[in-house]
């Protein structure tokens, strides 16, 4: 079966939707990275914010947003890419690419010039881009100047972190939508307990959900006690 004939939970995971993102004060990325998800001719965004603010949710997100109106999306950490340059430019064919994790390129002329090259192939190809770094284009220290004015012609979407509040809530629906009920009581003693960041958490989760139907449980703060000191 081919990428493209994949059912979409297959090719983005399921918690990771535009409709699961809680957006706090973030209402207007949100609404720029739907509109260039789905809409062609939508501006350009570059999203920029500290770890745990959203930035990977919303491109994945993205993605899973454009295949469900029938556009071709490619998502690439530059983190995670081996052979950045080469990785760059094996980039093609689709009308939506997210970039991830911008910084990790920085100062590195071969990647940025295939960046560019990239940038200026999408144009004409009219595909949608939408990048995400730690800070603004100009504060991560890209040194070529063509591209450095290019992706700060995007429109901008700075993202702050969510409140604790906002991250329970998080954790609450995640849980819900695997069927763990998650009382007040059981959020304020993990919370307490754990880390605080979404990627942390989404890991806890996935924990509870193993240990909870193993030993057929619901999850209470005395089940909690004892799954976190084994």
């Amino acid at each position: 079966m081919k990428p493209d004939q994949l059912p979409l939970a297959m090719r983005w995971p399921a918690q990771q939707r535009l409709e699961t993102f809680l957006a706090g004060d973030n209402g207007t990325a949100l609404d720029l990275v739907r509109r260039a998800a789905t809409d062609a001719e939508a501006p350009w965004a570059f999203l920029a914010g500290a770890p745990a603010s959203g930035k990977t949710h919303l491109l994945i997100a993205a993605c899973a947003a454009a295949s469900a109106v029938g556009r071709r999306a490619q998502y690439l950490s530059l983190r995670h890419a081996a052979a950045a340059p080469d990785a760059i430019r094996a980039l093609g064919g689709s009308d939506l690419l997210a970039l991830d994790d911008l910084d990790a390129i920085a100062g590195d002329r071969g990647a940025e010039h295939a960046l560019f090259d990239l940038y200026n192939r999408c144009k004409v190809e009219k595909c949608t881009l939408i990048f995400a770094a730690s800070r603004a284009p100009a504060q991560i220290g890209i040194g070529l100047p063509d591209l450095l004015s290019r992706l700060s012609a995007c429109a901008q979407a700075p993202l702050r972190p969510l409140t604790d509040e906002g991250r329970r809530e998080v954790l609450r629906q995640r849980a819900a939508a695997r069927g763990i009920e998650l009382d007040d009581a059981a959020l304020a003693w993990l919370f307490a307990r754990s880390e605080r960041d979404l990627a942390s958490l989404a890991a806890l989760l996935d924990r509870l959900d193993r240990e909870s139907l193993a030993a057929k449980r619901r999850v209470t703060v005395p089940f909690l006690r004892k799954l976190l000191a084994s």
